[in-house]
């Protein structure tokens, strides 16, 4: 069966919060309950796909959503000069592990294309270890023109 990417929607959103639950309670012991979580996830993610805040990719195999990709455009104060006035934030990229093999490559391409279709400066995101080759490939690198600063505890 064959996996399709499509753009999400606000029907979309209780899917892709038990995928965010998925991918981030593994990380670490989670705070609230699946169900908790994925109904306040769930009333968050559905007004921002609504409203268009945020946009997103889903991969589908049957009618099944397997992995998706996040971006938010971060608008810039507006140029005297020739430069595009927006930047893509990627995140929450993930794709479930018995389906991986070439469907984060397809969810990124899209997001990659939307982008590339609009005034976008810059796309940044925070990849994992393990995502930095898939990122390496699509043409994203290390660079040292952003600086960062974290406000976590680094304990």
């Amino acid at each position: 069966m064959n996996t399709t990417v499509r753009p999400a929607t606000p029907a979309d959103a209780t899917r892709l919060a038990e995928l965010r639950y998925e991918f981030r309670a593994r990380r670490a012991p989670a705070t609230e309950s699946r169900e908790q979580f994925v109904r306040r996830c769930s009333e968050w993610m559905a007004p921002r796909l609504a409203a268009g805040i945020w946009r997103c990719w889903v991969a589908v195999r049957g009618q099944t959503i397997v992995g998706h990709v996040w971006i938010k455009l971060i608008e810039k104060i507006p140029n005297p000069v020739a430069e595009a006035e927006w930047h893509g934030y990627v995140t929450n990229m993930y794709v479930q592990e018995k389906e991986r093999g070439g469907v984060g490559s397809a969810l990124l391409d899209a997001a990659v294309e939307w982008c590339s279709e609009r005034e976008i400066d810059y796309v940044v995101l925070w990849p994992t270890d393990r995502s930095r080759t898939l990122y390496d490939r699509k043409g994203f690198s290390t660079t040292d023109e952003i600086m960062a600063r974290s406000f976590r505890d680094p304990s």
